[in-house]
């Protein structure tokens, strides 16, 4: 969900950048200028004008896609905790050249944690597909992907972060966009491929899809190293700054998300009084460019940030549960990556979400990675994942699975 930046904050971004097969751009001082330029595009019409999930509002050319490839960051229709209409931004990547009979696959993708507001959209940088992990690959396989910032970020709103199905409906509604862009031809195949955050975003997205978006086509879904047990995530992070950091993004999201359900919730009702007032501020800040004040406002807070235990406290208690994908069923073969070395989404975790997942009837593969961490894992897991989804266009696994 989180990576640790602390000091290796430069090295741990080049690495996502290498992730993703982009190219570095060296004339930065170009690149600034055109992402200014840019900044329109996520200025949410007022009032936004009617239109269903997934309808496009506007799109712009993405000059840096990938040879071989063109690419738009998107501005669409989606929904709220509510159902209530909102604008979301994204991108989307399709190949060059004749598609397959019935169009292009999609790969629908989630992305790790980057905070939580609007300037820290993976769209809104300068090199906006660079946090789409195997992206070339994938390209290459034939998949166009289709990438949600999420509700919250990009596109000025609420904070969506670790809303399971706000986030989930505004994956769906991503593909939905992409297959509406002009020129362009996608099939209703859906691929779900998430990372961390990503892999709970995913992991809703396959299991509303059904209800929410019933002319697509969910196939399979795939995550690595998920955010898929919350409380258990909490407790294992919370005492240092990752845990921090991950909680102020949570609860602040939360309260604000459920407040108009459950009038006089505050935070101070779950966090000390130092840590809600630190929250705020923390949720303002992304981990790339300002990790250096999250970690100046969260680090005095380690080991008192929480006033109560919020997998025993209610309310919050149950939005963690409403939270945690795995309540209903996935409807998909799954397949979970996850890293051996893993300090932030544990080992431990992941495994208890694969054993309630199994035990439920559901399809699901599982592999590890003895020596991959949070960051390294989809390097690792790549060719594997890549081969699942292989599989999955052919009606098979390509791993055994518990069911």
């Amino acid at each position: 969900m989180i990576r640790r930046l602390a000091s290796g904050g430069l090295a741990a971004v080049l690495s996502l950048l290498v992730l993703s097969g982009c190219t570095i751009w060296n004339d930065l001082e170009e690149h600034a200028r055109q992402e200014d330029e840019t900044r329109p595009f996520y200025e949410v019409p007022d009032p936004l004008p009617a239109g269903e999930p997934g309808e496009l509002i506007r799109t712009l050319p993405i000059t840096t896609a990938p040879t071989g490839s063109h690419a738009w960051r998107v501005l669409y229709h989606s929904t709220d905790l509510a159902g209530d209409d909102i604008a979301v931004s994204g991108t989307v990547v399709v190949p060059d050249g004749t598609p397959p009979a019935g169009g292009w696959p999609v790969i629908a993708w989630g992305h790790p944690t980057t905070g939580a507001a609007p300037r820290c959209a993976p769209s809104s940088g300068f090199v906006p597909l660079a946090l789409i992990e195997g992206m070339d690959d994938l390209l290459i396989d034939g998949f166009a992907i289709a990438a949600t910032d999420y509700p919250g970020m990009g596109a000025p709103g609420p904070s969506s972060y670790l809303l399971g199905d706000v986030e989930g409906h505004s994956v769906l509604d991503a593909v939905r966009a992409a297959r509406a862009l002009d020129g362009v031809e996608l099939s209703s195949d859906v691929f779900f491929w998430g990372h961390s955050q990503g892999g709970q975003a995913v992991l809703f997205a396959a299991q509303d899809a059904a209800d929410y978006a019933p002319e697509l086509n969910p196939i399979t879904v795939a995550v690595a190293a998920p955010a898929a047990e919350l409380a258990t995530l909490l407790a294992d992070d919370i005492d240092d700054i990752s845990g921090v950091t991950i909680a102020a993004y949570a609860f602040t999201a939360y309260q604000s998300a459920y407040a108009p359900t459950h009038p006089g919730l505050e935070l101070t009702s779950i966090l000390t009084p130092a840590a809600a007032e630190a929250a705020v501020k923390m949720q303002t800040l992304c981990l790339f460019g300002q990790n250096a004040e999250l970690h100046e406002l969260g680090q005095p807070l380690i080991g008192s940030f929480l006033s109560a235990d919020p997998s025993t406290t209610e309310p919050w208690a149950g939005f963690f549960a409403e939270n945690t994908p795995g309540a209903e069923p996935l409807g998909v073969p799954a397949l979970v990556v996850q890293g051996g070395s893993d300090e932030l989404v544990r080992p431990a975790a992941t495994e208890g979400f694969v054993q309630r997942l199994c035990g439920q009837g559901e399809q699901l593969a599982s592999k590890s990675y003895p020596t991959a961490t949070h960051g390294t894992i989809v390097i690792q897991a790549l060719p594997d994942v890549r081969a699942w989804f292989s599989a999955a266009r052919s009606g098979t696994t390509s791993l055994p699975v518990c069911s």
